[in-house]
């Protein structure tokens, strides 16, 4: 009876997750065609700026992260081995991107119009699925064997990794010292809600997140597949965002691009995908199992 009430347990959370997954899949559909990449029906309460990196995450939203939710949710509903690493690559950014949108419109400015409190419940549902799938998805993955490093290569790859993750952290604490010091950039001038919740978000979150990946390669090994998904999948799809913006900025001809900060993304970006590509291929044939 124990078994029996074990499998119907398992099988109810995979319908479930399923289900929140294909829902979420079909939200970013929803947002990124009424968006202002497509049907412009959505009005963002934020500058034109902002609106070109909307643009931007819409189109990532609707070619890539849509459809691995989509794609995750069927294939865990019909008990495919590949769903757990679909599902395991997009809570983070799912948490991240409702947070970004739900909070960091400029309400209280009488220079924009906008609309987008009436997707509240859209945003809210796209945080409660990254948070509930993240801590499913961590249960899906069991180890086995030990996992062994080339302490060069890591070594390589570690220093490239954090060097970037600095540069990267020094460019928003910088246009931070700015602020502190009332010599606002840019960016801060057209969007300061916006600047403030990235940065919090970055600096707070995503940077951390970076260190400890790379810590996590050193000193568990054995243990730390799951964590490195899930960090995995948070960076590649938040960079590739972050660079489809930085293109629509550029086409857009907004008044805050930088090709410098564009290229730091763009090299980020390729460190990234390397370095996924570098731990999937040590964990694989370290037997890491489910």
């Amino acid at each position: 009876m124990k078994t029996q009430l074990s499998d119907r347990t398992v099988n109810f959370e995979k319908i479930i997750i399923g289900s929140i997954l294909i829902l979420s899949g079909l939200i970013l559909i929803y947002l990124s065609i009424n968006g202002p990449f497509y049907l412009n029906t959505i009005k963002y309460k934020t500058s034109l700026s902002a609106i070109s990196q909307i643009k931007g995450q819409d189109i990532i939203n609707l070619f890539l992260i849509a459809p691995l939710l989509i794609t995750g949710g069927l294939s865990h509903i019909l008990n495919k081995s590949i769903s757990k690493y679909l599902i395991i690559l997009t809570p983070v950014y799912l948490m991240y991107y409702g947070l970004s949108m739900g909070i960091g419109m400029e309400w209280g400015s009488e220079n924009y119009s906008g609309d987008s409190e009436k997707l509240t419940f859209h945003f809210l549902f796209l945080i409660i699925s990254g948070l509930v799938t993240m801590m499913y998805s961590y249960s899906l993955f069991k180890p086995a064997g030990k996992v062994e490093f080339n302490k060069k290569h890591l070594f390589i790859y570690s220093v490239i990794f954090v060097i970037f993750i600095l540069l990267f952290s020094s460019m928003w604490l910088k246009e931070v010292f700015l602020v502190m010091s009332s010599n606002y950039p840019a960016s801060y001038g057209q969007n300061p809600v916006l600047f403030w919740v990235i940065r919090y978000l970055d600096l707070g979150f995503t940077i951390p997140l970076g260190f400890l990946s790379v810590y996590l390669l050193w000193t568990r090994p054995d243990t730390a597949f799951p964590i490195q998904l899930l960090f995995y999948g948070f960076f590649m799809t938040t960079v590739t965002a972050v660079c489809s913006m930085g293109f629509l900025m550029y086409l857009d001809n907004a008044p805050d691009f930088s090709f410098g900060g564009l290229l730091v993304f763009l090299s980020l970006a390729v460190i990234v995908f390397t370095g996924f590509v570098f731990i999937m291929k040590v964990y694989l044939k370290s037997n890491y199992k489910t």
